[in-house]
């Protein structure tokens, strides 16, 4: 004859695990996303700066135009690639979790901004161009950055006071702006994330 004491441990231990899972769960849709590759901002922002002095050289809006998506391109690589490295050095996945919301709420502000990229090109409005993508990237920066240490969404708000104040500046000015953004905000909010929040 079983004895009645022997019955409730599996259970007991089942509600435990489940417990746990639920803790862990929890604690990971709490948690903030630390994987932002400070570093890797940085690489970005050097990039950006030889763009912008290569861009505002070329003779022509669509010569322009293919420096600034090359640079585009390059600065994915380099974001994808420094940010799963130091995702791995924090134990922080990308698929779940902050990482997975930082991602899906980073995404379809940089997807705009790719299509009204060629729709402005193409309707003769370049000069819009810069100010889009300051402030459709701010835009990207700010709603992942909500998922993020605090001072990503800060890097978001000021790529949109750029992106403002390129809105309203003279063409001649779009270089300039986003050798500022893509540029000197990377690099110096690169060294603050890389200094305060391991590389």
């Amino acid at each position: 004859m079983t004895s009645p004491l022997r019955n409730p441990t599996p259970a007991l231990h089942d509600r435990a695990m489940d417990n746990l899972r639920f803790i862990r769960d929890t604690m990971e849709r709490a948690g903030s996303f630390t994987a932002v590759p400070g570093w890797g901002q940085v690489a970005i922002g050097v990039t950006a700066f030889a763009a912008a002095w290569l861009a505002a050289r070329q003779p022509t809006p669509l010569a322009w135009l293919v420096v600034w998506l090359a640079e585009g391109l390059l600065a994915l690589a380099i974001g994808a690639a420094t940010l799963a490295r130091k995702a791995r050095v924090v134990n922080s996945s990308l698929l779940t979790g902050p990482g997975r919301r930082f991602g899906l709420s980073f995404l379809p502000p940089m997807v705009v901004g790719g299509l009204l990229t060629f729709a402005l090109y193409f309707a003769g409005a370049q000069r819009l161009i810069p100010p889009t993508w300051l402030l459709l990237y701010g835009t990207g920066i700010i709603t992942g950055g909500a998922f993020s240490v605090r001072i990503v969404p800060v890097m978001g708000m000021a790529f949109l006071a750029l992106g403002t104040g390129a809105l309203f500046a003279p063409q001649s000015f779009g270089d300039w702006f986003l050798a500022a953004g893509f540029g000197g905000l990377h690099v110096v909010f690169g060294m603050i994330i890389a200094r305060r929040h391991g590389g």
